[in-house]
């Protein structure tokens, strides 16, 4: 009896052994290229090859969707086989599909044809002319036609058309935020798809890590050397697993569709994004702030406001100048002459005047132009103190999350690594119990899960640095200030909407 006890207890130790070996020769190979991350010398990952391998890949290979790992028959099934696309593929979709521009481009051309109407000249008005007219045997009157013309005095088409090229120049500003927008919102969608894209990974990994725990537990409990409850605990962190990794996948496909939506392309087929996660750009706060103040587009269209405010209110000065009215005619004079059986013939006449500013000196919008300078003025001393709260608040998010995705690379994730390769060599040794293995496995992944995240929160607070804050790709563009398309009718009323 004390023979067939020993003989099974080898058989338990050779079990354990083998199953160990397996997870741990996959687990190394698929960190081993992790920063600062080494193979432990004496293991071969080529060793046994019958022994079941995890379908996993090294973190700096989860950067590149065509490596052979991604070829494999579990990888395919867990993302897409299709199309591989790129930044800037998805960037040329965005410019050149996203409806926005459209709308953002057709306020420029508004813009460009209230600028033209300012300046056209008011036109003339031509009637039929008479007077004095009589029937009967008399036959006497006059009867002609007269023609009537506004001269505009004083510069307020010149004016008019300065005011409406500012509010042209806003459109344009307009243009270039909405490109802004729109390529921040295809950047920050594509990098959280890549993200995405290696948390499936991750997590993949972590199952197939699950997956030989249970395996592992189950034989270790035919031999009696694992107690039920541990098998019970490695099928519910399996459980958990499985969940996990489809929660990753339901999560890659929800972001690729918004994604689609977002380059204006929703039937873009379900694939894969190329690119580098961790090659994050590296952004100095004050070089920023300085840009910001300077070539956002937030202060240009503030400034351009203050500019077209001005522009206001010199056309509503200049309108109380009365125009000059000028007003002739040509009839024929039926009205017969004393001396001669005969009508007086064709006769002329021609009138000219102004309107006398009086009562209206266009008071009311000369004191509306003022006002809405001052506003316009202390909008853009707003919009500045805005974008340093807004540098300030980004700074510090990316800030944080690049120290800890660096903490995670260079400090935690080699620890983590080097903690579970000390206690797989325990184990073997007969020096530590299996769970210690599996909690540092499930360690080891759960850091590159949190890796992962913290180097796409270090892009997002980047993408929003870069593009001045502005984002929201689908929102429609600013309205334009706009002004009325009607012509010029002279008089008082000219920038009346000023």
């Amino acid at each position: 009896m004390a023979r067939n006890r020993q003989t099974l207890e080898q058989f338990a130790v050779a079990v354990m052994l083998c199953s160990l070996a397996a997870a741990g020769r996959a687990q190394q190979s698929n960190m081993q290229d992790m920063p600062g991350m080494q193979m432990p010398s004496g293991q071969d990952p080529n060793a046994h090859p019958q022994q079941p391998q995890m379908q996993g890949m090294p973190m700096d290979r989860m950067q590149h969707p065509h490596d052979a790992a991604m070829d494999t028959k579990e990888y395919q099934q867990d993302l897409p086989s299709g199309t591989v696309v790129k930044l800037e593929d998805l960037e040329q979709m965005a410019l050149s599909h996203n409806p926005t521009f459209s709308q953002a481009n057709a306020d420029v051309r508004a813009a460009e044809a209230a600028r033209k109407q300012a300046g056209l000249y008011p036109n003339p008005t031509v009637g039929y002319y008479g007077d004095e007219i009589r029937g009967g045997s008399f036959q006497s009157g006059k009867e002609g036609a007269f023609i009537n013309q506004t001269i505009v005095l004083g510069g307020k088409l010149g004016a008019a058309k300065q005011t409406a090229e500012q509010e042209r120049l806003q459109a344009v500003t307009n243009v270039d935020a909405q490109r802004y927008k729109v390529l921040n919102n295809v950047r920050s969608l594509y990098y959280q798809v890549l993200a995405a894209q290696r948390l499936v990974q991750v997590r993949r990994q972590l199952l197939n890590l699950a997956g030989d725990a249970v395996q592992t537990a189950h034989q270790l409990g035919n031999v009696g050397q694992a107690d039920r409850p541990d098998v019970l605990q490695a099928e519910v962190e399996a459980e958990q697993a499985e969940l996990a990794l489809q929660t990753a996948k339901q999560n890659y496909q929800t972001l690729w569709q918004t994604l689609a939506v977002t380059v204006g392309n929703p039937a873009l087929p379900l694939g894969r994004v190329e690119g580098n996660l961790e090659d994050v750009p590296h952004l100095d706060q004050q070089e920023w702030l300085a840009k910001m103040l300077s070539d956002s587009p937030q202060v240009k269209y503030a400034q351009q406001d203050v500019d077209r405010a001005q522009a206001a209110l010199r056309e509503a000065k200049k309108v109380p100048i009365p125009d000059l009215q000028i007003s002739a005619n040509l009839s024929q004079d039926n009205e017969p002459l004393e001396t001669a059986n005969a009508r007086t013939g064709i006769v002329s006449g021609a009138q000219v005047g102004v309107q006398l500013p009086i009562f209206n000196h266009n008071q009311g919008n000369i004191q509306k132009a003022k006002a809405q300078l001052e506003r316009s003025q202390a909008e853009l001393q707003r919009q500045q103190l805005e974008l340093r709260r807004q540098v300030s608040t980004l700074f510090r998010d990316y800030t944080v999350a690049n120290m800890t995705a660096d903490r995670y690379r260079t400090s935690m994730l080699p620890r983590a690594q080097k903690a579970y390769e000390l206690y797989s060599g325990n184990y073997q040794n007969m020096a530590a119990a299996y769970p210690q293995v599996l909690i540092a496995q499930r360690t080891l992944f759960q850091l590159q899960a949190d890796y992962i995240r913290s180097l796409e929160t270090v892009w997002m607070n980047a993408l929003q640095i870069q593009s001045f804050g502005l984002s929201d790709g689908l929102s429609a563009p600013s309205a334009p200030v706009g002004r009325s398309l009607s012509s010029y009718n002279g008089g008082s009323s000219a920038g009346s909407d000023q």
